[in-house]
């Protein structure tokens, strides 16, 4: 066997150097998949006068993405699991990279909408496979949680990045250019990835129960629609009835898997304190998360007057925090106990949130700096804990499965922290006279009317206040939990 055949077929050892240069292309695609969730954000304005996508259209150029991601991650976790985590990494960078270049020349707003479902599918691919990599990459315990944290921080600082990258690409190029920087980062993770990447699979595991896979996505996938389109156009009928009928089908799911030998969702994870404890905290930490980044961006560009590109390099104090402490924060985990680490970190995030309280309509950025870097603190703490917990509750066959649950809760956590979160500041700003439905439609309606639009924006941070108090809130009765849960061992 030539020592290129080798490379191929032997896991790599502890501390190898296979092994840290394995985890170093495992990082590309995290970092891809979390940056392409927020780098649109910047993109959309100028993607609009070029494609002229209609209201519904522009929802889903920014939503379809995320959507797939979310009602995919069980499935894809699951699948990684029984034909090789290697195998269905590298399939879901190639249809990443597909749809990166058809999206960056998308004729047509429906043609980039599929494009945007097509980068989902792949991005469902990456991220519990990566994840679940680690695992065979790393069997010592403190090498692996040393990875995980490494793997955190470049997920977590991808999303905080992708509005830079995204401002910088824009300023000099055309939209598409946002879609394309892809392409290099995934040609090195396909040229490499098949000689430092071992193969895993888990030959015990029998085929993918279909009915449950039909059920998890047919559950998901509207329940999520229902709470992006609360967030965004209110709390319609539409909007309740579609995420009640995926809230249905979830508990057929749920029922399902109670029958099944090889379930696609093993609910025996939950009877485990620090899995629950875990997926709790993911669920409550970007729920606060999502809610607040939403809102201080509205804050800092139509309250302070900020450019985009502006309002995101005032987030870079919080991306250093959350990831300096990703790269930490399971070791402060084996240090103090994952129940008290939990416990800190939802805290530290809580008090963060509540510093806000001190943002004004004519002052309070140090406010905003300091309590997005403390919160970011807890945040990054807590979310490598989660992703550690989530790989170590399980045996190696498992992994990817596992995983697929933990990402799902930052999905879902993600989606309810827009919906609740932004439908509540929403709701306050709205009670206001004369108002449009946000403050940046009331500013563009009100003619120059200096009353009218410092009236709306008091209202708007009056909102934005009792929204991240209220985030603050789930923060502390979540660490409350994870005080009063049973001991959780390291």
């Amino acid at each position: 066997m030539t020592d290129l055949e080798a490379a191929r077929a032997t896991p790599a050892t502890r501390g190898s150097r296979r092994a840290w240069l394995g985890l170093t292309v495992l990082l590309l695609p995290v970092l891809l998949v979390s940056m392409d969730i927020s780098v649109l954000f910047l993109a959309l304005p100028t993607l609009t006068i070029d494609l002229d996508p209609s209201a519904d259209q522009q929802l889903w150029i920014l939503d379809i993405y995320g959507f797939l991601i979310a009602g995919l991650l069980i499935t894809m976790g699951n699948l990684g699991d029984r034909i090789g985590r290697r195998n269905i990494l590298l399939a879901g960078a190639t249809i990443f990279g597909i749809a990166s270049m058809l999206a960056a020349f998308a004729p047509s707003a429906g043609v980039l909408i599929g494009a945007r479902a097509l980068m989902g599918l792949g991005g469902a691919t990456l991220l519990p496979s990566s994840l679940a990599l680690i695992s065979s990459l790393f069997p010592d315990a403190r090498e692996r949680a040393t990875a995980i944290g490494v793997w955190t921080a470049f997920f977590a600082g991808g999303s905080a990045v992708g509005p830079i990258i995204g401002g910088v690409l824009l300023h000099q190029f055309w939209w598409g250019s946002v879609f394309l920087i892809n392409i290099p980062v995934l040609l090195i993770l396909l040229a490499f990835g098949p000689f430092v990447l071992p193969e895993h699979r888990a030959s015990k595991l029998g085929p993918l129960d279909l009915p449950s896979v039909a059920l998890s996505i047919g559950g998901i996938l509207p329940v999520v629609y229902g709470i992006k389109h609360a967030a965004t156009k209110g709390i319609e009928t539409q909007a309740v009835l579609t995420a009640l009928i995926g809230a249905v089908i979830l508990v057929a799911f749920i029922r399902r898997q109670r029958h099944l030998d090889e379930p696609l969702l093993d609910l025996r994870l939950f009877g485990k304190a620090q899995f629950s404890v875990a997926i709790g905290a993911s669920l409550a930490g970007m729920m606060s998360l999502a809610g607040m980044s939403y809102l201080t961006s509205i804050y800092l560009q139509s309250v302070t007057g900020r450019s985009a590109l502006a309002a995101a390099l005032l987030g870079i104090p919080m991306a250093i925090a959350v990831f300096l402490c990703s790269m930490g924060g399971v070791g402060v985990g084996h240090r103090f106990g994952a129940r008290a680490t939990f416990v800190f970190a939802l805290l530290a995030s809580a008090v963060g949130n509540l510093m806000l309280l001190g943002m004004g309509v004519h002052g309070g950025l140090w406010w905003y700096l300091t309590g997005s870097a403390i919160a970011g603190i807890g945040y990054g703490v807590s979310f490598t804990l989660v992703s550690d917990v989530a790989v170590s509750s399980v045996p190696p066959e498992r992994a990817g499965s596992a995983v697929g649950i933990s990402e799902t809760s930052f999905e879902l956590g993600n989606a309810l922290g827009l919906a609740l979160l932004g439908s509540l500041a929403a709701l306050v700003f709205r009670s206001g006279v004369g108002y449009a439905d946000t403050l940046g439609e009331t500013i563009q309606r009100a003619d120059g009317n200096a009353a009218l639009i410092e009236s709306a924006r008091e209202s708007f941070v009056g909102g934005m206040h009792i929204a991240v108090a209220a985030g603050a809130t789930v923060l502390v009765a979540m660490a409350v939990v994870a005080l009063l849960a049973s001991p959780v061992k390291r």
